[in-house]
């Protein structure tokens, strides 16, 4: 007969730790929180020390029923949820709706899952950790001020149903900021000059830089045909060649936000998703007889990029193996503390080197296998030796100009040899190679050639821009990076096109408001206080209520203000070109959870909805009539299909080309891959790079 009872929150992880612990042991899931406010009042009495109302989350019931009849079988119970202050606010919930007492060791950690880190867990158990709890509480109190506070505000005076976040609001101001940056920004000239030069028959480009040794910039095309007069029959001459060394260090191993990051710019992956396949490798893969089932990676949510001596240990061995000991560091290699950092726990690393991506791929879906491979490498790189680059820097004297060329060759690849870091543009990096130079060499022009540029705005945010930028500015933790990006477009402020995050009509009223009202909610400083405050109290040096009576004091007045003085604003819809194919009437544009959408303008008369096809000036290959169109999938996913359906039911993954194929007239598709995208014929076997 089992003696103990372990309450983990997922069935994924129950399974995992039950194989773990063996028969002495029940291991079941509280299926996440238990308790939590009520949705449909404030929940918190802010005259009493802003005492919670706690009430069994809806559906929870039978699951508290199912683990206090088990609690009757067993003399001890242990509460092992996940090691963040979610978790210690899950055990603490646990904790009550089980009448356990706080004082009893019931509270078991560990970040890893596997059969050791589990039973070292649990020779060791603790108290519940009421400073994590509180921290915890004084977050979700805090939210739940301002969203219960300023939601009914802006329902009164600008439309029902609306709400407002603390931490969502500032990410949304950051993106309509960014878009105030681009409608205002005024594009300015510039030209480059690039001389292709042929050395000893190899080819090679040069850049203008500038005139002796003055950087010059060409502004206009009156500074281009200066230069091209000025050096028009002049020979090209190396005047100088440098050459140096380059050491290069690996990206350290994955904390939360990188790993979303590179999730995005390498899988195309939305943070959400990235942290649910993560969530899944963590909890436990079923890996057959010989091993079980087996957490593949350590705790996704952390901020830290330390790892153990174990497994540091491990992957030197491992590297040392495979690759040779020059791959190797001459001294371990450790990784410096970010700011702010509250290095809870170890970085994202696979939870052993040795079950590399080639020997796990029989176990895991492609989504798993695609993020496990990325951990694994990115782990096994940031433990290896630098990369070392030969750099050459030429300068070519024309005349008085001088152009410069430069080059970089990989002398030894270290840690390249697995994993370089990608980069937010998608550009993938390409080795430059310059002809052996020598000064006072003369080089034969090949040709010249001016172009005109035009400096850009920046660029909108990507959800992996967005995260790193809210993680360098201080504003959330790891654990809120994927819900922060998840209800800002749930709640219609913002929305993606071609995956950048475009501000609605109805998000900048919203924040336009909130910035008149509520000016502390939108500052990033105040923000970014707030969650050093919340550390404080996790850290136990503040008492939790004395936050929220600072907070709440000054609050309180901003919201009599904003009930009295805010103006109600009418958001009328825009009206379309299309009419209602049910009742005639025109169809108007409207804001959903998943972007704009066409709606009757006869609502509630008229409930007919449709969504806006995005057109791509392709005639269908099936029916020669309609044009294909971008579509959405249930779960946001791209396709392309005739516009004409269902008459017509042709459809595709892939993204049509605006030309017929040059051999076979047939329709053209882009086809994404790492090395860039390729346009295919779907008919014959033509296909060509695309530009």
């Amino acid at each position: 007969m089992a003696d103990s009872l372990v309450i983990v929150e997922s069935p994924a992880k129950a399974k995992t730790i039950g194989k773990y612990l063996g028969k002495k042991y029940i291991v079941k899931a509280s299926m996440g929180h238990v308790r939590d406010l009520p949705k449909s009042q404030w929940g918190v009495d802010t005259n009493n020390h802003f005492k919670p109302k706690y009430i069994t989350i809806r559906g929870k019931g039978e699951v508290l029923k199912e683990l206090r009849k088990a609690k009757k079988k067993v003399k001890r119970v242990y509460l092992a949820a996940d090691p963040d202050r979610e978790g210690e606010a899950i055990a603490y919930h646990l904790a009550h709706s089980l009448n356990l007492e706080l004082d009893d060791e019931c509270r078991v950690v560990f970040n890893e899952i596997t059969k050791q880190a589990v039973k070292d867990a649990f020779k060791h158990p603790r108290k519940i950790d009421m400073d994590l709890v509180e921290a915890q509480q004084a977050r979700r109190i805090l939210d739940r001020l301002v969203g219960y506070g300023i939601s009914p505000v802006l329902w009164k005076k600008v439309k029902k149903g609306l709400s407002a976040g603390r931490v969502q609001s500032v990410a949304v101001k950051m993106i309509i900021d960014r878009e105030n940056e681009i409608r205002n920004f005024k594009p300015e000239e510039y030209w480059t000059v690039t001389a292709v030069l042929e050395a000893d028959g190899e080819l090679f480009e040069a850049k203008f830089y500038g005139y002796g040794k003055k950087k010059e910039e060409l502004k206009s095309k009156d500074d281009v045909d200066g230069l091209l007069a000025a050096i028009k029959g002049k020979r090209y001459v190396v005047q100088t060649v440098k050459k140096s060394e380059r050491r290069r260090n690996p990206a350290p191993p994955f904390i939360t936000s990188s790993l979303q990051q590179e999730a995005a710019r390498k899988l195309n992956f939305r943070a959400g998703k990235t942290m649910a396949v993560a969530q899944q490798l963590y909890e436990g893969v079923d890996l057959g007889k010989k091993e079980g089932t087996v957490g593949l990676i350590t705790y996704m949510r952390t901020d830290s990029t330390r790892i153990s001596e174990t497994a540091r240990t491990e992957a030197r061995e491992y590297i040392q193996k495979e690759f040779g000991d020059a791959y190797a560091p001459q001294k371990p290699r450790t990784h410096k503390k970010q700011a702010g950092a509250q290095d809870a726990h170890e970085a994202i690393r696979p939870t052993s080197t040795l079950r590399t991506p080639k020997a796990m791929k029989a176990y895991l879906s492609r989504d798993q296998f695609r993020l496990y491979k990325l951990i694994w490498e990115r782990f096994v790189a940031s433990q290896m030796a630098p990369a070392v680059l030969d750099a050459i820097s030429a300068d070519i004297r024309v005349g008085e100009a001088i152009f410069r060329a430069t080059g970089s060759k990989v002398k030894f690849p270290g840690f390249m040899k697995v994993y370089i870091e990608g980069n937010d543009d998608g550009k993938k990096e390409e080795a430059k190679f310059l002809p052996p130079l020598e000064e006072g060499q003369k080089l034969k022009k090949k040709s010249l050639d001016p172009k005109q540029h035009f400096t850009q705005p920046p660029p909108r945010y990507t959800e992996a821009r967005l995260v790193k930028t809210l993680e360098e500015k201080g504003i959330g933790r790891p654990s809120t990076y994927a819900p922060i990006l998840d209800t800002i477009q749930k709640r219609g402020y913002v929305v993606l096109e071609d995956r950048r995050f475009v501000p609605s009509e109805l998000g900048e009223i919203v924040i336009s408001l909130m910035e008149e009202f509520f000016p502390e909610i939108l500052d990033v400083e105040f923000t970014v206080s707030m969650e050093e405050q919340l550390d404080h109290i996790e850290e136990g040096k503040v008492d939790w209520v004395q936050i929220l009576e600072r907070f709440y004091e000054q609050f309180k007045k901003r919201l009599e203000v904003a009930e009295e003085e805010m103006k109600e604003v009418e958001i009328k819809d825009e009206v379309s070109d299309e009419v209602c194919e049910k009742c005639g009437s025109p169809m108007v544009y409207k804001f959903g959870r998943y972007g704009k959408f066409l709606a009757c303008s006869a609502f509630p008369d008229c409930r007919n909805t449709k969504p806006i096809l995005k057109s791509t000036g392709v005639t269908c290959p099936d029916c020669k009539q309609g044009e294909i169109v971008e579509r959405k999938t249930k779960k946001r996913r791209t396709f392309y299909g005739c516009g004409r359906y269902p008459e017509c039911e042709f459809v595709s993954w892939d993204k049509p080309v605006p030309r017929p194929c040059p051999r076979c007239n047939h329709l053209m598709v882009e086809k994404r891959r790492k090395k860039g995208t390729l346009i295919k014929c779907t008919e014959c076997d033509y296909q060509e790079e695309k530009n």
